[in-house]
């Protein structure tokens, strides 16, 4: 078999995830294509980006249709995560978007995001509890700068590694904003991450780290994926996936660490 049949059935695989437990796509699709299709760092990241753009855009679609987008929270989180994704593209393109040195950097990163996605899925509750204490007695003014540092950080995550503003982004939000309804949370996420994904990729596309032909396999194969996840997320227990998912993100961020 042609390896490049594979791609489409790792979009599949993938979308299932993405549709199941609501995880952002590129906390899978990265080190997969870095660690099982042997694709430069870079390369993995900046095709991933431009992914996630083309899928969240849908989901940003059916959001707003619904009413569930805080644009207020997007446009706090765009206005760190726009400026911090241009200084990174800048950066990674000072240091050789294609050196090897900055391939491992991007992999040890990677690593260590994806280490922490796991930790923020498997143990959201208590730190979004904890974090709740600390942060629910703030100002407007100073819930306004923390939303806007929150953009900054994951604009230079996503945009090194293509991971950050699914479970970090999200266990954040919930803990800035204990009071707002989740669904409005989840599609302000989801909202946000559209702009930082197609900016960050099309950086990446002008640095030449995009595989356009990869692109189009995985988007053949997700788009069925996630309908088939999302149809039957329901039936599947959260005290099954949580935990699955976490070791998942956890072993493979080890793996790329080491």
């Amino acid at each position: 078999m042609d390896v490049n049949l594979l791609y489409p059935l790792a979009g599949v695989l993938v979308g299932l995830a993405v549709g199941l437990t609501g995880v952002g796509g590129g906390s899978l699709m990265t080190p997969l294509l870095v660690l099982l299709f042997g694709f430069h760092p870079v390369t993995a990241v900046g095709t991933d980006l431009l992914y996630a753009s083309a899928t969240k855009t849908v989901g940003t679609a059916v959001h707003g249709w619904r009413g569930t987008v805080d644009w207020r929270v997007v446009a706090r989180l765009a206005s760190g995560s726009v400026p911090a994704t241009l200084v990174t593209l800048a950066a990674l393109s000072l240091a050789g978007a294609r050196d090897e040195d900055t391939g491992h950097v991007i992999a040890v990163v990677l690593g260590a995001a994806l280490i922490l996605s796991a930790i923020a899925t498997l143990f959201r509750a208590p730190l979004v509890e904890r974090m709740q204490r600390r942060f629910g007695t703030l100002s407007q003014a100073w819930l306004a700068r923390l939303t806007i540092l929150l953009g900054a950080v994951l604009g230079v995550l996503v945009s090194l590694t293509s991971v950050g503003a699914g479970a970090l982004g999200m266990t954040a939000l919930l803990a800035l904003y204990p009071r707002a309804p989740i669904n409005r949370l989840v599609g302000s996420d989801i909202a946000h991450a559209v702009p930082l994904t197609l900016l960050a990729g099309i950086g990446h596309w002008l640095l030449g780290s995009v595989d356009f032909g990869l692109l189009g396999s995985l988007l053949i194969g997700s788009i069925p994926g996630i309908i088939v996840g999302s149809l039957i997320a329901s039936r599947v227990s959260d005290r099954v996936l949580g935990p699955a998912l976490a070791t998942i993100l956890g072993i493979v961020g080890i793996r790329l660490l080491f």
